[in-house]
């Protein structure tokens, strides 16, 4: 079985933050990262060369083995930022209603600007997703 791309490295997120060229993204950048930090209680780690991603979490896979991934996180892709909201709570449809510009994935969220959408609402977002992942995976959040 091949290794996954996307792991946990000790690459500076620092370094990630400051190679954003155009200073209102980097601004963006900054917000996203303190928000998601404190929403998560977690100190961030870069997961492969473009996700900023805080907390982990161990789930199944065939064979009795178990797979890795950050427990919430984002990325500045060219354009946009892509936020992962692992898991799907409850009033996530209803708050998706009430973010803003944004497009919505199986469990990524693409929004161009942070002023495109209500940051209380993503904070909401994020919580929640955090707060589901923990329910279904209660032993490995960390």
């Amino acid at each position: 079985m091949a290794e996954p791309k996307t792991r946990p490295t000790a690459s500076p997120v620092r370094a990630y933050l400051d190679a954003i060229d155009d200073a209102p993204r980097r601004a963006d950048a900054d917000t996203l990262a303190a928000m998601m930090r404190r929403v998560s209680g977690c100190e961030p780690t870069m997961w492969g060369p473009a996700i900023v991603g805080y907390g982990s979490y161990r789930y199944p896979l065939s064979g009795g083995k178990t797979g890795e991934s950050c427990a919430t996180g984002w990325s500045a892709r060219s354009g946009q930022f892509s936020v992962y909201l692992t898991a799907e709570g409850p009033r996530q449809p209803a708050l998706l209603a009430q973010l803003g510009k944004h497009k919505m994935g199986r469990a990524c969220l693409t929004i161009k600007r942070l002023s495109d959408v209500d940051l209380s609402v993503l904070e909401q977002l994020v919580a929640d997703s955090l707060a589901e992942l923990a329910r279904r995976h209660p032993t490995t959040l960390a």
